[in-house]
């Protein structure tokens, strides 16, 4: 679908009426946004936008792109995927670029995908394309280099030209190939997804529960973590799988392949893991799968986030090649955010390190995507006052791009008798403070400064965060108990711990 066909919101639309300066200025500025959000989601940050939004931001940036080619001709720029590799790693340039995917939402669009193939290809409108249909993994992308069947050389995907050296880590995944089987080819790149399995995801956090350490958000956040780990030890404590899913750079003398199904065949016979995957030629067949997928998703054991079309035959994929670093034989699938139902049992304010007072929900727990939530959050109190949000409501739920748990709306049809709306509280529920919403503000924030021990706490957390001091050893959890027993009350107070060292020795868990 073309930019000038696609249906733009109200938002969208002013785009064709900015003038050359006002799209390079609004270019600029979703390209800043967009790199700070793909550098949250490939670092394995917890991220801020949902995957809905996400794609939100790329769509507008690529009619930003649009009208600012037909006002300024000259003016091209590509639109960058990816994250560039961390600067502490050891970087590694792809002889073939790993290129990303288009984006499919709904079945129209999966419509256009495959009408665009057919007349590219000069197809008749009777005359079919067999496509590879399989799950998308929610995970991180990888390469993996192959000399006379002999595993040398493993790297991520990185922003697509230059990935990061993860050559050991690789060999710590869950029966992944050191030497290969069968007629390989003298040289073999294979390009595949790592992934962790929602039991192992439970179990590491489990264990980093009990060493009082920050808990991984979700599976990838964990996979991408512990693949781009600096000591390969470490990666070998987190039980990462993997699938293989395409070739990149292979010698002369690979097998005659015609199809990439064939392709899959001969990894599997190589000794790799390769996901399940469907053979659909037309529209119905596509979308039936897909369905089925994504009511399967939460037995699967790991997390998918959509299901990738891949044109079948190698000759059309050749053909068709590419545009804008993107297959035009090619497009992923993504799914909705699940949503469900659930009963909104109580209101907790939580007050942060700047008095900011932040509403969340406790909810009766319920699955979502295989994981369970109890908890989900509401903003502000703009947010609970636009919802109508009410203790007693029964909610809709869902975990913005499958991460955060948010209210998405209230069921206003289950709505209990004697219901009551909520009221935003105007005092401090810690220290009792006034507070108070400045003009212009949505938070409202507590006037108590430190003698809310609620901020002074957060700040202590700040204090020795990654983001700040980093001090090794002295997480959340112990600034809590120190604070509580009266051992810190100022940052100040964290470098005299040392000579308070036997009277913490002597605490449980200490010694």
């Amino acid at each position: 679908m073309s930019i000038e066909e696609r249906k733009l919101s109200p938002e969208e639309k002013l785009v064709r009426h900015l003038s050359p300066l006002e799209l390079d200025s609004e270019y600029k500025r979703l390209k800043s946004l967009i790199s700070y959000h793909n550098a949250l989601y490939h670092s394995g940050a917890f991220p801020e936008l949902s995957d809905a939004d996400f794609d939100a931001l790329k769509l507008r940036l690529e009619e930003v792109n649009f009208y600012l080619l037909k006002q300024v001709p000259l003016f091209v720029e590509p639109l960058e995927v990816g994250s560039a590799p961390a600067p502490n790693a050891k970087k590694i340039k792809h002889k073939i670029p790993m290129l990303s995917l288009d984006n499919a939402f709904d079945r129209d669009d999966v419509t256009d995908f495959i009408q665009r193939a057919q007349r590219f290809l000069g197809l008749a409108e009777d005359e079919s394309i067999k496509f590879v249909v399989e799950p998308k993994i929610d995970g991180l992308s990888f390469s993996a280099l192959y000399e006379k069947g002999k595993y040398i050389q493993g790297k991520t995907r990185g922003d697509g030209i230059i990935g990061e050296n993860v050559t050991e880590n690789l060999m710590a995944l869950q029966a992944f190939p050191l030497q290969l089987s069968g007629a390989f080819p003298d040289r073999l790149e294979v390009r595949g997804e790592v992934f962790m399995r929602h039991e192992n995801f439970a179990e590491l956090n489990r264990l980093r529960e009990v060493a009082q350490k920050p808990l991984f958000a979700n599976p990838r956040n964990a996979a991408v973590g512990s693949l781009r780990q600096l000591d390969p030890t470490v990666t070998a404590t987190r039980n990462l799988s993997y699938f293989v899913y395409a070739v990149g750079d292979i010698s002369a003398d690979s097998p005659a392949w015609d199809l990439d199904s064939d392709i899959l065949e001969s990894l599997v016979r190589f000794g790799f893991a390769v996901n399940q995957y469907r053979l659909c030629k037309t529209v119905e067949e596509i979308i039936n799968y897909y369905n089925l997928l994504k009511e399967e998703r939460a037995s699967l054991g790991y997390d998918i986030d959509g299901v990738v079309y891949k044109v079948n035959r190698l000759d059309w994929q050749r053909r068709l090649g590419e545009v804008n670093k993107k297959p035009r034989w090619a497009i992923a699938h993504k799914f909705p955010a699940e949503k469900v139902h659930t009963e909104l049992l109580g209101i907790d304010i939580q007050v942060g390190r700047t008095g900011s007072l932040t509403p969340v929900a406790r909810l009766r727990p319920v699955n979502i995507c295989g994981v369970v939530v109890s908890n989900a959050t509401l903003h502000n109190e703009d947010e609970i006052a636009r919802k109508e949000v009410g203790v007693g409501d029964t909610v809709v739920v869902q975990r913005a791009g499958d991460v955060i748990p948010q209210i998405v709306e209230v069921d206003k049809s289950k709505r209990p008798q004697g219901w009551e709306p909520f009221i935003f509280p105007h005092l401090c529920p810690v220290c009792g403070s006034h507070a108070v919403r400045e003009e212009g503000e949505v938070a409202r924030r507590c006037t108590g400064g430190l003698i809310c021990s609620a901020q002074a706490v957060e700040r202590l957390k700040h204090f020795v965060s990654r983001g700040a001091l980093d001090i090794e050893g002295l997480g959340e959890k112990q600034i809590e108990a120190f604070w509580q027993g009266g051992l810190i009350a100022t940052p100040a107070d964290i470098f005299a711990l040392p000579a308070k060292a036997d009277d913490i020795a002597k605490r449980e868990g200490w010694g």
